[in-house]
């Protein structure tokens, strides 16, 4: 199948995958950028695409991946942020203004820390607090898994030890 027949045939599905993507976004707006995403993710493995396949299936299972991920990614990200001492310190800065606005000078100060942070942990670390894996950031930086492994380790390490030294 050329790369024209191949586009010409993923937009005759795009009524159906329009209504899927609403049906698990339940939102006009996410279901358009689901359907986009889909679009990208199809052009980009075209070639895996198996021409003995149903094509729609193929793009209904993209699309169902993508939104699954995408999932799990903003979960871990809310979950990182409500863990730990970051319930604590939550319930400490509802306490009163003052509180809040304390709160907003350590995050600030946290953010100049990660910041400060060389290019290779800085943006490691921060893909994964983002909630990519570890996998994905490895693939994205063209590093080996245990590199990045091992530079969101040191960044934590690093991170911790600047915010100890602030504390006391």
């Amino acid at each position: 199948m050329t790369a024209i027949e191949f586009n010409t045939r993923i937009v005759q599905e795009r009524n159906s995958l329009k209504n899927f993507a609403l049906s698990l976004t339940h939102n006009v707006d996410d279901a358009l950028d689901l359907l986009q995403d889909t679009y990208v993710k199809a052009l980009t493995y075209r070639s895996k695409f198996e021409e003995s396949t149903n094509l729609k299936a193929w793009l209904f299972t993209i699309m169902k991946n993508t939104f699954i991920n995408a999932y799990r990614r903003n979960r871990k990200t809310k979950q990182l942020i409500s863990k730990g001492d970051d319930i604590a310190m939550n319930r400490a800065f509802k306490q009163n203004s003052y509180d809040q606005c304390e709160s907003r000078i350590h995050a600030k100060e946290i953010i100049k820390h990660i910041e400060s942070l060389e290019d290779g942990y800085k943006v490691p670390f921060t893909r994964y607090y983002l909630g990519y894996k570890y996998e994905e950031i490895a693939k994205e930086m063209s590093l080996p898994l245990g590199t990045i492994k091992s530079r969101i380790f040191i960044a934590r390490k690093i991170l911790m030890e600047e915010i100890t030294k602030r504390n006391n």
